[in-house]
């Protein structure tokens, strides 16, 4: 086995086990010491909680390494297809461990957090990530897809503040559910043109030839499954954002005709 492989390995186990650190151990105590409403919570929520401190601390690590590989990783910006992928593979093995994690979490706790999208989304992603860590290809395309996880702490934190019964005209849920749904639509949606674009720019040529009719086809397919579950996560957020303003509106409304009767 290669050096290389071994460390890509060695790294993706070590975050398989940080982040069943993270939840098992570290979130208990940590949600406990920042948030006086933890614990009183019941024990399918705190289940859901872990899992979302989890969730942002990995989004927060990848996200932000793969934003400076997206900007400064020249071997893979000069050649987003066969470029030395020796930066990126570290984060997508992050990356990858944190998934099988997860999937291990969902899986053994089911009634409270079982998802089908997100099993789907995490086999999805794993299946990708798979080539780039076995025959480093694709890696820039691989990183600007992680690119994805930066909205994720923004709806984690909406779930935290809903969770905690923070009202929903309240500075902080209002700012955060801006965020939320501006970062979603930067990362997730507006990503998804430039894409498609590069991959008819590449279709055909020699070195898109030599990925082979298994990982073009993955690398197709993967692609679409995933930006099809971020658009409608968007419909989603979009309609409850959109419900917000109005009855935000419909407050102020309210507001002022009680404040007209009293003058």
């Amino acid at each position: 086995m290669e050096t290389s492989t071994k460390v890509t390995i060695g790294i993706l186990c070590s975050s398989f086990a940080i982040f069943q650190v993270l939840f098992h151990f570290i979130s208990y105590w940590f949600s406990a010491k920042v948030s006086s409403g933890y614990n009183s919570l019941s024990t399918d929520k705190k289940i859901e909680w872990n899992s979302r401190v989890v969730s942002t601390c990995h989004s927060l690590v990848v996200g932000s390494l793969g934003l400076y590989l997206f900007f400064f990783d020249e071997p893979t910006i000069l050649d987003p297809l066969w470029g030395d992928p020796t930066l990126v593979k570290v984060n997508i093995a992050i990356a990858s461990g944190y998934l099988i994690s997860d999937l291990l979490i969902i899986l053994l706790n089911w009634k409270v957090i079982g998802d089908k999208f997100f099993v789907l989304h995490h086999c999805t992603a794993l299946t990708a990530y798979y080539y780039v860590l076995k025959d480093g290809i694709l890696a820039y395309i691989a990183n600007f897809r992680l690119l994805a996880e930066l909205s994720s702490p923004f709806v984690n934190q909406r779930w935290f503040f809903e969770t905690l019964k923070y009202p929903k005209f309240s500075k902080v849920n209002v700012i955060n559910g801006i965020l939320m749904t501006v970062v979603f639509f930067i990362v997730r949606i507006i990503a998804i043109p430039p894409l498609y674009f590069f991959i008819y720019s590449v279709y055909g040529t020699e070195p898109y030839m030599r990925l082979g009719f298994t990982i073009q086809c993955t690398w197709i397919t993967t692609c679409l499954v995933l930006d099809v579950m971020n658009v409608m996560w968007m419909i989603k957020i979009t309609k409850g954002c959109i419900k917000v303003i109005c009855l935000i509106r419909q407050e102020k409304a309210k507001n002022s005709l009680q404040n007209g009767k009293l003058d």
